[in-house]
């Protein structure tokens, strides 16, 4: 695909923003020595580069700037990853070169898109530019993104990006996107009064309102009939369920918080839903509800349609934090189907 086919059919050369996740080797790999390499990257693409904080095993990489300056500092990525691998070989006995792999964080709304209608656009951007393109079945830890990972020849990827920043730029990300964020090694949790605990279990639900309250934007804004929390709420209420979790949230396959066996007991809450609404909470083939449990943590039963009633129950079991954004994640749902704001 040529450069300027992406410009006409993404908008003439507009700003874009991509993150991409590296380990920590990659990372001092773009950095370079004294900083060297990233700075060079910067002036000769145009394009912001930064790289995030922490002392993480993974971090962000993000990638801002119009349209063509992305594409060089993809190549200049790329090519340097290539760099990378070919001085690596030159010590291992290995003849056969592996695959330069890129991994970048796409908020899961976009994701469907990606993929097309029946795997139609992953499969045609595979055979159309040569690199691989994969798509994470599950969200990315505490966030509402997921994994895309690129892997071939530089050129390949270079190509592969083109159509990815095609895709992002017709189909823009829908709702709230809670961005990843790699984790370090331990996370305290961080109270509203800005204490700083190390227990993970110390945060009970009575932190919840705290949580909610002495915030200098409101918690909770009106939107119809539903009650929306602030983003900012919802970022924190995110983090605070998902330290509480009484189950195992979908993807993980380790306990949260190993050798801790308490945690804090699971409460059930009710809800009654419109059946002409229960189709956009569960989504296609149960992708939404999906999401939902992931994200908040709780476990979530739809009732069978009763015969003769308009509505059907939803229970929700968890702790008070799982409970409340699993709520807000079926109240934002209804919400966007009611006012025609489209599906978070």
């Amino acid at each position: 695909m040529e450069p300027g086919k992406v410009q006409s059919e993404g908008g003439l050369n507009v700003t874009l923003t991509i993150r991409l996740l590296m380990h920590g080797k990659e990372v001092g790999s773009i950095i370079g020595k004294k900083g060297e390499t990233v700075k060079k990257m910067r002036e000769e693409s145009g394009a912001r580069i930064n790289i995030s904080e922490g002392n993480c095993p993974e971090r962000i990489v993000t990638i801002t700037g119009p349209t063509d300056a992305i594409f060089k500092a993809f190549a200049m990525i790329a090519y340097k990853f290539e760099e990378d691998i070919i001085n690596s070989m030159s010590n291992s006995p290995a003849t056969s070169k592996p695959p330069v792999t890129l991994r970048l964080v796409v908020p899961a709304s976009q994701c469907g898109s990606l993929i097309g209608k029946g795997g139609s656009k992953i499969k045609e951007m595979r055979e159309s530019t040569g690199a691989q393109v994969q798509v994470a079945g599950d969200m990315l830890p505490n966030s509402t993104e997921r994994a895309v990972t690129i892997s071939g020849t530089p050129e390949a990827i270079i190509q592969c990006v083109k159509q990815i920043c095609v895709v992002m730029l017709e189909s823009p990300p829908k709702g709230a996107t809670i961005p990843y964020r790699p984790k370090p090694a331990t996370t305290p949790v961080i109270f509203s009064g800005g204490q700083v605990r190390a227990d993970p279990l110390a945060a009970s639900a009575a932190n919840l309102s705290l949580l909610l309250q002495h915030q200098p934007l409101p918690a909770y804004t009106i939107q119809g009939q539903y009650a929306i929390p602030h983003p900012d709420q919802l970022t924190k209420l995110h983090q605070l369920a998902m330290q509480q979790t009484p189950f195992t949230p979908l993807g993980q396959t380790t306990p949260a918080f190993p050798g801790l066996d308490a945690s804090p007991p699971a409460s059930t809450h009710e809800l009654t839903i419109p059946n002409d609404l229960i189709g956009c909470i569960i989504g296609r083939q149960g992708t939404k509800i999906n999401e939902i449990r992931q994200m908040s943590g709780a476990q979530i039963k739809i009732a069978n349609a009763m015969e003769g009633s308009s509505e059907r129950q939803i229970t929700i079991t968890g702790t008070p934090a799982n409970i409340s954004l699993a709520q807000y994640l079926i109240n934002a749902r209804l919400t966007s189907e009611v006012t025609g704001m489209g599906t978070l």
